[in-house]
């Protein structure tokens, strides 16, 4: 099945392209607008990114830990709402998706660094 040319067109225009090489492993820190009301704030979700689906309609999955509480939230890879991500750092992983990472905790869950310079 091929796309029609003009919607290709449209989704190659709504694409971001400011957000660094990220992959299954990475520590990032995500920016997100959060509107309150009438006000909109910004609030930083920093963690581990576990899977990743590419595309027009990308979305990655992070994964945190908050208060000895597990917390993942996925974002959209093109969305507005989404202000900025940074990549904190690089580990060395040899899988797409991390799932196993739910299942440890404390020393366990730690990934192997990787110097990005």
């Amino acid at each position: 099945m091929s796309i029609n040319p003009i919607m290709a067109k449209l989704a190659a225009k709504l694409q971001r392209t400011d957000h660094p090489d990220m992959r299954p492993g990475d520590t990032v820190r995500v920016n997100v607008k959060i509107k309150e009301g009438e006000k909109e704030r910004v609030q930083v979700f920093e963690g581990t990114i576990i899977s990743q689906k590419r595309g027009p309609h990308g979305s990655f999955t992070v994964r945190k830990i908050s208060f000895g509480q597990g917390v993942e939230r996925i974002f959209p890879l093109h969305c507005k709402t989404v202000e900025k991500i940074e990549k904190v750092r690089s580990t060395k992983v040899r899988r797409a998706k991390l799932f196993y990472l739910r299942g440890l905790k404390g020393k366990a869950a730690r990934l192997k660094e990787v110097d990005t310079r």
